[in-house]
């Protein structure tokens, strides 16, 4: 398992690159539920998105993680209600949301919420509500006294995401995000354009803002030829890999319904690098995307040892103003003025990218 680190968060705060989504498991029994975390833990995941659970899985999620708090991060969305029968819905009412709070501390058997979240920040009236009605400035107290430990929100939207992001206060960001919505291609939570939702997680990773990742299999349709907007399925591996490379990301939260999805979700763990590969994407892109890098290193091996994917990552942030993709840049041992124009990552690249001239491009950008 891959680990990666919280930018505004302490150096205990790693995240598993691979999380689970728990709003899918209600129907399954209490104790599959608490073997399904169990197993998770037990494989190195430690990131959960607990959003639509209510009683039937934060009752199990609790007695799974007990004793084991400290090893465990999770989102709790400040908006998101359930009634006596535990079904989910949504309410921008400060009172009710605060007693599904204390309510939902209390049967997940914790102190603390490692993320409050505003929840649904989709359009501005969102925002403006949860802003007007004292919802932030309700995680804002918790926060102060530990009770959350860090603010963050969850949106379909890089217009409204990027005003949520304006007032600077947000750690975290949980978004949609699968090749289908980022080429355009998808429903209508798959909102922006190819280069606004490209900006919007450049963004947050120049501000230290995470991202944790919702619907990476586009409600599943990815993952069958006969529903994908391709025409073509991806795989599991896949459409993870693609979600994990993107700019900002941390942990990606597919949903799980019970014990059978979780072991599928953990064959990405044995998978190879060409079971990952997801450049084949490239053949359903529009044109705008052509002649950008996507990062997929589908160009490797590179025979001058060049990381060509995260050497173009990190210049693409450095551009965008991140003082730290910089950094990391100086810091390899193979740089992009190591380059030899032999032309081959050229003719591999799925996107057109003429990488040996990307490759001077680079090496001057940063002297």
């Amino acid at each position: 398992m891959e680990y990666r680190r919280l930018p505004h968060g302490s150096n205990r705060e790693v995240f598993s690159v691979l999380g689970l989504g728990m709003g899918g498991i209600q129907k399954s029994p209490a104790e599959e539920i608490e073997a399904v975390v169990r197993l998770a833990l037990q494989n190195g995941i430690n990131f959960f998105d607990l959003c639509a659970g209510g009683a039937n899985v934060y009752a199990p999620f609790g007695k799974a993680i007990a004793g084991q708090r400290e090893r465990v991060f999770f989102q709790l969305h400040f908006g998101a209600v359930y009634n006596d029968a535990g079904e989910y819905g949504w309410s921008r009412d400060l009172e009710e949301i605060q007693r599904t709070f204390e309510w939902e501390m209390k049967i997940l058997g914790t102190s603390y919420a490692d993320f409050g979240f505003l929840h649904c920040v989709d359009e501005e009236k969102d925002l403006e509500e949860l802003l007007a009605s004292g919802v932030l400035d309700y995680i804002k107290e918790l926060k102060q006294k530990g009770i959350v430990r860090h603010i963050g929100f969850s949106s379909h939207t890089p217009a409204v995401a990027q005003k949520a992001l304006d007032t600077g206060l947000m750690d975290m960001m949980m978004f949609s995000l699968n090749p289908a919505y980022d080429l355009e291609q998808g429903d209508e939570l798959g909102i922006g354009t190819v280069n606004e939702r490209a900006a919007l997680l450049r963004r947050c990773q120049v501000m230290g803002v995470g991202v944790s990742v919702m619907k990476p299999f586009h409600g599943g349709k990815l993952l069958d030829g006969a529903t994908s907007p391709f025409g073509t399925a991806m795989t599991h591996d896949q459409c993870l890999q693609y979600a994990m490379d993107r700019p900002g990301v941390l942990t990606v939260l597919p949903g799980v319904r019970g014990m059978q999805d979780l072991k599928k979700l953990l064959n990405f763990l044995q998978a190879d690098g060409e079971q990952r590969d997801y450049s084949m994407i490239a053949h359903f892109s529009p044109k705008e995307v052509y002649g950008s890098c996507v990062y997929c290193n589908h160009c490797q091996p590179c025979p001058a040892g060049i990381d060509i994917g995260l050497v173009n990552k990190y210049y693409d942030l450095a551009r965008a103003g991140d003082r730290m993709a910089r950094e990391h840049y100086r810091k390899l041992s193979v740089k992009a003025d190591a380059c030899i124009g032999c032309g081959r990552c050229d003719r591999r690249c799925p996107f057109h990218v003429v990488q040996s001239d990307r490759m001077s491009e680079i090496a001057g950008y940063f002297g």
